[in-house]
């Protein structure tokens, strides 16, 4: 598809932000570590919030979640403010990662006050993990608090890395490489919206009568900026004998088209609209059809597919008609940052194979525009 195709000219009032990621939500700051070789291929996102904290929502779908506090971002519950989110491989093992965020930010004084001193706080950070044991040799090879520890030590508002970094390490999709994507959006009002997505499906990105990327209808201008000096590339089409023989290596080497794999894709929407604890859960609800844009199929019994949202606050409450607007254009930054994910990500070889990225797999799906 060229640049100037369907979202983009019904839609040209929504542009990227300045970085095209989540941190262009003023206040939000992304960190990733990871380890790779000698039986590792494994890593942590995490996506820290601003000192006072987050409004929190989130939203668990299929058969089988790895997740840490996502009953206390349930609207009835009290506690409406998140510190930091946590996105990590290691299946739950991986949910260790999340300690040693806790421990960072107690470190720092941020917190929900829990005692009768300044410093008596407990930092609310939620988290999800994707599957990805083995994939680097060593079944136990995963994420712990130390990686939870590194991972905020390396947060910065800059852009953050995209593609196969962080959680996205040891991520893969239909049998192709997976990782991290991040998109954002502004809306004519001036509110941003973004996301940051780990791909890690058992489903497929790619439509497999053609090769196409499921969700690259939603991209935007500047969103092929994830591959360098091919960002004014044209994204369309493979070769029939390019997706023959990937067809071919599939039933050869991975017994199928599905792996028959865990999986779970996993991520972050935010926001710097003032919205209710309700409206955040929504938020990560109406995040899950951007997934269903980009995934074929998605939430199935081998994913535990999560989304959580973050809102700082720092701009006006939306009305009705903006708040619809802002959850039309949240599920499509899920699927354009689901996109640049498998864009971005890197092949790799691992101790069953090469997992090759989509652009290795499909070169001439990239043609100079």
């Amino acid at each position: 598809m060229s640049s100037a195709d369907p979202l983009w000219a019904l839609d040209p009032q929504v542009v990227p932000g300045p970085t095209n990621s989540i941190v262009d939500v003023r206040g939000l700051r992304v960190g990733h570590h990871d380890r790779r070789g000698e039986g590792w291929l494994t890593g942590t996102t995490v996506v820290l919030a601003p000192p006072e904290g987050a409004v929190g929502g989130v939203d668990v779908r299929g058969g089988g979640p790895g997740t840490r506090e996502t009953d206390l971002l349930d609207p009835v519950n009290q506690v409406d403010r998140v510190h930091a989110v946590v996105l990590s491989g290691g299946s739950a093992f991986g949910l260790a990662a999340a300690d040693g965020v806790m421990r960072h930010l107690y470190a720092a004084g941020c917190g929900f006050p829990c005692g009768t001193e300044p410093s008596e706080v407990v930092p609310i950070v939620p988290a999800a993990v994707i599957f990805d044991l083995g994939r680097g040799g060593e079944f136990t090879a995963t994420p712990d608090a130390s990686f939870g520890v590194a991972a905020c030590e390396a947060a910065s508002t800059g852009a953050p890395a995209l593609g196969s970094v962080g959680a996205g390490a040891g991520a893969e999709c239909g049998g192709l490489k997976g990782g991290v994507g991040s998109a954002s959006a502004v809306l004519p009002d001036g509110t941003t919206v973004a996301a940051l997505i780990v791909v890690n499906p058992a489903g497929q990105v790619l439509d497999l009568r053609t090769g196409e990327l499921i969700g690259a209808r939603a991209l935007l201008q500047g969103d092929l900026d994830v591959l360098g000096e091919r960002a004014a590339y044209v994204l369309g089409r493979p070769d029939p004998q390019e997706l023959a023989a990937a067809r071919e290596r599939a039933r050869t080497e991975h017994g199928g088209l599905v792996p028959k794999v865990l999986a779970t894709t996993i991520g972050v929407i935010a926001t710097d609209a003032t919205l209710t604890k309700a409206q955040a859960t929504k938020v990560a609800g109406i995040g899950h059809d951007g997934l269903a844009r980009a995934i074929d199929p998605v939430h199935t019994m081998h994913d535990g597919d999560t989304l959580f949202t973050l809102a700082t606050g720092e701009r006006p409450a939306p009305d009705d008609l903006a708040f619809h607007g802002l959850l039309t254009v949240a599920a499509r930054v899920v699927t354009r940052a689901t996109v640049r994910a498998v864009l971005a990500a890197e092949g790799c070889e691992t101790p069953t194979g090469r997992r090759r990225s989509y652009l290795e797999a499909f070169p001439s799906a990239l043609r100079p525009g």
